[in-house]
């Protein structure tokens, strides 16, 4: 046999066996990386930041998916226009930031099954609620409600309330205002601010009607063609719902009953 062929022979085992331990690697080498979580800390009870730490529903459901999936934990905060380019550009893993389903965002990253469902919710200022008391009275001539642009919100009136004065307002606390100035009727916004309502007292005048009018599903979504991720992620979720951290977490954060899945 010529040297040439031994050569050969050797080159081709040893490029097979760093085939092998590559993919036997591939595995530990995915888990030591940090999972890259995006959020935007400015949506209480989901993901909000207190004296500069972040707190919230996603922030401790991302803790308890990297401490499943054996990976370290790193967020990243940004807009939420900003998602899906982070996700697509390989910046981030995964949104966990009470990222709701709508057939927009389906058409560009994948979701997990849902962790929570909610709803756009009507918040009315409490020494008026009695006016409300009915859904019916939302329908009452001369009514003015107020969402922000580009929400759910904003679509929900367009679609059911096409009679009502719509104002635009940019924040809720904007709309809050309005609401005391009796310049605003009626603010639909979605069921976590409402549910922020119960548990602070700088907002004890307002009230929410608690009438979920729509119903929106929250779930973690990836690029779609992290199939693996996806995979693990949904196996996560199961557990976590399985051994009730899932319940424990949204129980510890929500003042109010929601539906949860």
């Amino acid at each position: 046999m010529t040297l040439a062929i031994k050569h050969s022979i050797v080159s081709s085992i040893t490029g097979r066996l760093l085939a092998t331990l590559l993919m036997a690697l591939l595995p530990s080498l995915a888990s030591a990386q940090a999972l890259r979580v995006a959020l935007s800390p400015d949506y209480m009870p989901l993901a909000f930041k207190q004296e500069g730490k972040l707190l919230g529903i996603e922030v401790d459901n991302a803790r308890e998916v990297a401490n499943i999936l054996g990976r370290k934990l790193e967020f990243v905060e940004m807009s939420q226009a900003d998602y899906v380019t982070a996700l697509n550009e390989r910046r981030v893993d995964v949104v966990m930031s009470g990222y709701s389903i709508t057939p927009e965002r389906e058409a560009q990253v994948a979701f997990t099954r849902p962790f929570m469902q909610v709803g756009q919710m009507a918040i009315v200022l409490a020494e008026r609620a009695g006016q409300f008391a009915y859904p019916r009275a939302l329908y009452k001539a001369g009514i003015t409600m107020g969402a922000e642009p580009g929400t759910t919100g904003e679509r929900f009136i367009k679609e059911n309330f096409p009679a009502a004065g719509l104002a635009p307002y940019a924040t809720p606390d904007a709309a809050f205002a309005a609401l005391r100035s009796r310049e605003l009727d009626v603010f639909i916004h979605d069921a976590p601010t409402s549910w922020n309502l119960a548990s602070t007292r700088d907002n004890q005048d307002l009230l929410s009607l608690y009438r979920p009018l729509t119903r929106e599903q929250m779930a973690w979504a990836v690029r779609r063609d992290n199939t693996r991720l996806l995979s693990e992620l949904n196996q996560a979720l199961a557990e976590l719902e399985n051994n009730g951290r899932l319940s424990a977490i949204q129980n510890y954060w929500i003042p109010v009953t929601v539906q949860v899945r």
